[in-house]
C-alpha cells in the first residue's frame, strides 16, 4: 500500500494523546487507525468511492446520513 504513510501520522498522533493524557482523543484516534487499514486494504471497485457506505449515503460524525 502507497499510502501506509498515514497509518503512522495516525499511530504518532494517538500516542501523543496518550502521553498527554487526551484519552478520548487517544481512543478515537485507534478506532480512525482500524477505519483508515480497513479502507486501505480495499482493493474492490468500491474503493474508489471513499466515505460513500451502505444505501449509497455519506456517513458524518455521529452516523447520521449526509442530505
Amino acid at each position: 500500500m502507497r499510502n501506509d504513510w498515514i497509518l503512522d501520522v495516525l499511530t504518532d498522533l494517538r500516542t501523543f494523546a496518550e502521553q498527554n493524557g487526551l484519552t478520548a482523543s487517544a481512543e478515537q484516534l485507534g478506532d480512525v487507525c482500524l477505519v483508515v487499514a480497513a479502507e486501505l486494504s480495499n482493493t474492490g471497485p468500491e474503493s474508489e468511492q471513499v466515505g460513500v457506505h451502505d444505501g449509497g449515503f455519506a456517513r458524518l460524525s455521529g452516523g447520521y446520513p449526509a442530505s
